[in-house]
């Protein structure tokens, strides 16, 4: 988007404040609202703070593309109390076709590699959450124990608007539940887990070479990794 394309700033100061049992963020001490027009309040101070931050962080115009957690705010009040159930069957899906359970059939050093990144965190779901999915070598899809695939999705909906928006977001930036879900509990750093999520990536850059529109791309998956960590944080 060109500059003349964003919308100008139009407010000096952006901060949260207390509203009700959560926290809202203000423009001029004026809430922000929503696109559906709700008054967009966060859990927590810490994430209050973190996307005031955001709106504070803006030039003499407004990228509201790069405003991450905000846009992370407007689905978790707009959209997700709507689709829960929806958000937790696209968990499950990822789950039934994670990428940490397809290892390389060739070569042998790009199968331990990525055998060394996912298998911690599959056996990590496995012991903690119930979730047993079982690897295969090659391309070829392998149904996964339906047991595993309805704790994915129990997982899911016991969580709060902000976690389930979170989740389902960090599921669609790792291609991995299981990934998505380490992030999630705390027990994987975002930033980590795209890495892990990349093994393939690393294998093809280190063969190949790297263009510059890859790099691009990888920057902005980067970006997203850190504000996925601030968020759950935050939420902390």
């Amino acid at each position: 988007m060109d500059k003349v394309d964003k919308p100008k700033r139009f407010y000096k100061q952006a901060a949260a404040a207390p509203a009700g049992s959560g926290y809202s963020v203000q423009l001029d001490g004026r809430p922000i609202k929503t696109p559906a027009k709700a008054t967009l309040t966060l859990p927590t101070a810490a994430l209050a703070d973190a996307v005031a931050s955001e709106w504070a962080g803006q030039g003499e115009m407004l990228d509201l593309q790069a405003m991450t957690l905000t846009r992370l705010a407007n689905v978790a009040i707009d959209r997700t109390p709507d689709t829960r159930a929806d958000l937790a069957d696209e968990l499950t899906r990822y789950a039934s076709t994670d990428v940490t359970c397809y290892l390389a059939d060739a070569p042998t050093e790009l199968r331990e590699r990525q055998d060394a990144a996912w298998r911690p965190w599959r056996d990590w779901a496995g012991q903690e959450l119930g979730i047993v999915l079982v690897p295969v070598i090659g391309l070829m899809a392998s149904p996964q124990p339906p047991a595993s695939l309805e704790a994915v999705r129990a997982h899911a909906l016991k969580l709060d608007d902000y976690r389930l928006t979170a989740l389902t977001w960090a599921c669609s930036l790792l291609g991995s539940a299981v990934l998505a879900l380490a992030v999630e509990r705390g027990a994987l750093t975002a930033p980590d887990a795209l890495n892990a999520s990349i093994v393939d990536e690393d294998w093809q850059i280190e063969q190949w070479g790297q263009d510059e529109e890859a790099m691009q791309v990888r920057e902005a998956r980067a970006k997203d990794a850190a504000a996925l960590q601030l968020w759950f944080e935050a939420l902390s």
